[in-house]
């Protein structure tokens, strides 16, 4: 069964497009630390097909947020307009074109398996970070 992702106040809720994620992240960058009002970001990486383009009743109920990335990408950063809880991130690549994934903000997936996590941009955490952490975005993020 896949997970759920699903807000604080429950207002959206969107089914994931398999069972585990790709990937679980702990990311350590100023921006996810304002973003998580935290020392860090935890996110799962699902294929964005399956949940993408979001159901209709979906859209109506979140914002979305851009700003530019260290790579030179442009992340959409959506939300619940509720709540105001960060659902999900989407990488548009400079062409214009998606990246084939989004990145669900860990806390929202419900039953997440939180298998292989992996430190990225541990070069501003702000505590201590597990051996064979990424100093910045690993060439498999990029």
């Amino acid at each position: 069964m896949n997970p759920k992702i699903v807000c604080q106040c429950g207002a959206v809720q969107i089914t994931t497009s398999r069972p585990k994620p790709i990937g679980v992240y702990c990311c350590h960058c100023t921006e996810c630390q304002k973003q998580s009002a935290s020392a860090f970001g935890t996110s799962a990486i699902f294929p964005a097909d399956g949940m993408w383009p979001l159901p209709e009743e979906v859209q109506s109920k979140i914002g979305i947020w851009k700003r530019p990335t260290d790579e030179g990408n442009t992340l959409e950063c959506y939300f619940c307009k509720t709540c105001g809880v960060r659902l999900f991130h989407r990488s548009i690549l400079p062409n214009g074109q998606p990246k084939p994934t989004l990145s669900v903000k860990g806390g929202v997936v419900e039953g997440l398996i939180w298998e292989g996590v992996k430190h990225v941009y541990t070069r501003s955490a702000r505590l201590p970070v597990p051996e064979g952490s990424y100093a910045g975005a690993p060439e498999f993020m990029k």
